[in-house]
C-alpha cells in the first residue's frame, strides 16, 4: 500500500555516526552505513554468510564487517573478504540508491533504474541562512497514510492539543481544500483571536507581544509519497495576517516526512523550520522541545486508531468535509501506485 520508486527520508547523519544503522523502509530491511570519503551507502540487511544482520556490525574504513563472522562487504552490496575464507563468489546482495541532502538521507526503495536525484523535492528552508531548523524522529504504530489523514486536517488540535496549539476557533474557521497540480493544499485562517500557550512564546521568542489578538494560519501542503509541509503562523490583528510584514509575525513550516515501516508503522521525522531570529539557538531548542510534545500527542491516538481498524475491518469510516485533505491525497497516492504498477508490469514484459 505504499510506492517504492520514490524519495524517502530514511534517517538523520547522526545516525550513522561511527556505526551502521538497521532500518525498515518499505517492508525492506536495510542498513545504512558510511563508506569510503564519508558518503552514505544502503544495503541489503542479510549477510550473505550466514543471515546475520549487517547492522549488528561495524564499519572501518567505509567497509561493513559482519558482527558474527567477520566478512567485510563494500557499499556495492558484494563481499570483500573475510577471515582465512575465499568469499569472491559470494552472492551479493541488494543495493538501494541514497543521497544525502537538506540534512538528511534519503533513500529509494524501489528499482534503482528508475532512481533520479533531481526528483527529491528542493527545501528552501533547509539551506538558506534566514531559517533555522531542529526537529526529531519517532516511530508510530499506525499505518503511514493515517499520518496524512492527521496532518492534512489539523481540526483534531483543539481535541489532542487542547493545551499547547488547540483552541476553539479552529474548529469554528472554515476549511478549504484545492489540488495545485500534483500537490494537494488545505487551507485555514483565523482572525482576530488570542494566541494559544505555543504560540504565546514564539511571539514572545521574537519579541513581540503575546497578549494582543492575533491573525493565525494554517496551510498544509501534502506531496507524494508522504511529505506534508504546513505553512503555520501568527501576527498581530489587523498588519496583513498571512501576508503581514515580519516585524508583526511569528511563522514557521512544520515539517513532516512519513517514511512507511511495514503496513502498520512508519518512521515519522518532524520538525519545525522559522525565519525569525536564526540565530537563537536557545529558541530553537524550546521550540523543537514544544513540538516533540505536541507530536508525542498523536502518538497514543494514532496507534489506538490503528487498533481499531484491525480490529473493526468491516466497519466504514465516515468522511466530512475536514476530511477533503485527506481523500484527495489517498486519490494522488493510488495514481502513483497504479503507475507504478503499471511500470512493473511493462518491465516484466520486455
Amino acid at each position: 500500500m505504499f510506492p517504492k520508486n520514490t524519495w524517502y527520508v530514511a534517517c538523520m547523519p547522526d545516525e550513522i555516526e561511527g556505526k551502521p544503522l538497521g532500518r525498515q523502509i518499505c517492508g525492506e530491511k536495510m542498513v545504512f552505513f558510511r563508506g569510503p570519503e564519508n558518503k552514505v551507502a544502503a544495503v541489503e540487511d542479510f549477510c550473505p554468510h550466514r543471515g546475520a544482520p549487517l547492522s549488528l556490525g561495524t564499519v572501518k574504513d567505509g567497509q561493513l564487517t559482519c558482527g558474527y563472522h567477520g566478512l567485510v562487504m563494500g557499499c556495492n552490496g558484494k563481499a570483500v573478504s573475510m577471515p582465512g575464507q575465499r568469499v569472491g563468489g559470494f552472492p551479493g546482495v541488494r543495493r538501494f540508491p541514497v543521497e544525502e541532502r537538506y540534512g538528511f538521507i534519503w533513500v529509494w526503495p524501489g528499482d534503482p533504474e528508475l532512481a533520479d536525484a533531481a526528483l527529491i523535492h528542493h527545501l528552501e528552508w533547509a539551506v538558506s541562512p534566514e531559517w533555522a531548523y531542529g526537529g526529531g524522529l519517532y516511530h508510530i504504530n499506525c499505518e503511514y497514510r493515517l499520518m496524512i489523514d492527521n496532518l492534512m486536517d489539523l481540526t483534531h488540535e483543539t481535541y489532542v492539543h487542547s493545551s499547547s496549539i488547540g483552541q476553539k476557533e479552529i474548529d469554528e474557521a472554515p476549511v478549504t481544500t484545492r489540488l495545485e497540480g500534483e500537490q494537494v493544499v488545505t487551507s485555514r485562517f483565523m482572525e482576530n483571536i488570542m494566541a494559544p500557550p505555543f504560540w504565546k512564546m514564539a511571539l514572545r521568542g521574537n519579541g513581540l507581544a503575546d497578549d494582543v489578538p492575533v491573525d493565525r494560519w494554517q496551510i498544509c501542503r501534502f506531496t507524494a509519497p508522504s511529505h506534508v509541509l504546513i505553512e503555520v503562523g501568527v501576527a498581530h490583528a489587523g498588519k496583513g495576517g498571512y501576508n503581514a510584514d515580519p516585524r508583526y509575525k511569528a511563522s514557521s513550516i512544520v515539517v513532516d516526512f512519513i517514511t512507511p515501516e511495514t503496513e502498520t508503522s512508519h518512521w515519522y521525522f518532524w520538525g519545525m523550520a522559522r525565519n525569525f531570529k536564526p540565530d537563537d539557538a536557545a529558541l530553537t531548542a524550546s521550540i523543537r522541545e514544544g513540538q516533540g510534545k505536541i507530536f508525542s500527542e498523536d502518538m497514543e491516538m494514532l496507534e489506538r486508531q490503528q487498533k481499531n481498524l484491525l480490529a473493526n475491518p468491516q466497519r466504514k469510516l465516515l468522511m466530512l468535509n475536514i476530511d477533503a485533505g485527506g481523500v484527495q491525497s489517498r486519490k494522488i497516492l493510488d495514481k502513483v501506485m497504479a503507475k507504478e504498477q503499471a511500470q512493473q508490469q511493462a518491465k516484466a514484459a520486455a
